[in-house]
């Protein structure tokens, strides 16, 4: 697959974080990844995000797109030519757009599932729910935008959260192959979070005990980013293996 840059606006990306077991989190990633830990804990969570004036960097603007997207995620870290490296992995990615599912994996990066999304906003909470076409993933989060993080055993405040997911931007997907995974990365110049208080979260990959034994997934904290310009960038495909 040839280098992709496509241009877009995140008008809307709730981060929905868990603290997980590391064993439990090691237990889904391909090789060479491993969890990335904060204060003893792996991170997961779910992305909901919703892109608008998605397009090629050298397209105008009114040939954009508008897509709801949602994304399971395991920050994890490897061995680079550098050193240790960082950023998440993506076992799942679902999308409410058709262009998506046929795109992703093809024209660009990251391989996707359809989804109906169920959302109602204000500029002060948030109600993203999403279900896949066939079922299996489900996915029911209420937050209300708070003015700091409160509540976080694994960030002592706004400003760490932030930039240990600014630090995680490089993206690598599943694929149904199995032989590699796709890599996309976030680039912006006005990165930008806000906290929230999560009031309801139900996820049916998190809360399955098969996958996550009880006690191993604990809900820890929300965050939101709201239209900011951002550039994503295809990485080359990483080799990995179960």
């Amino acid at each position: 697959m040839r280098q992709t840059r496509l241009s877009s606006v995140v008008e809307r990306r709730l981060l929905v974080n868990y603290r997980v077991a590391p064993e439990a989190a090691a237990d889904l990633l391909p090789e060479p990844l491993r969890p990335h830990l904060v204060n003893g804990h792996a991170v997961a969570g779910i992305c909901l995000l919703r892109l608008g004036g998605v397009r090629p960097v050298w397209a105008p603007k009114a040939l954009g797109l508008r897509t709801e997207n949602a994304a399971h995620r395991i920050a994890v870290e490897w061995d680079g030519p550098a050193g240790v490296e960082t950023g998440v992995y993506i076992p799942r990615r679902d999308t409410a757009s058709r262009l998506t599912v046929w795109a992703g994996g093809r024209v660009f990066p990251g391989e996707h599932g359809r989804a109906d999304f169920d959302i109602h906003e204000t500029r002060d909470r948030l109600h993203v729910a999403y279900a896949t076409r066939g079922g299996g993933t489900r996915v029911d989060v209420t937050v209300e935008v708070t003015d700091e993080l409160r509540g976080s055993e694994l960030f002592a405040d706004l400003a760490e959260a932030s930039a240990f997911f600014q630090d995680g931007s490089r993206g690598f997907s599943a694929t149904r192959s199995g032989r590699h995974l796709d890599g996309m990365e976030l680039g912006t110049d006005a990165w930008r979070l806000e906290a929230c208080r999560i009031d309801s979260a139900e996820s049916s990959f998190f809360d399955d005990t098969r996958r996550f034994p009880a006690g191993s997934a604990t809900l820890d904290c929300a965050l939101v980013m709201r239209d900011v310009p951002v550039v994503w960038r295809s990485l080359p495909a990483m080799a990995g293996a179960r």
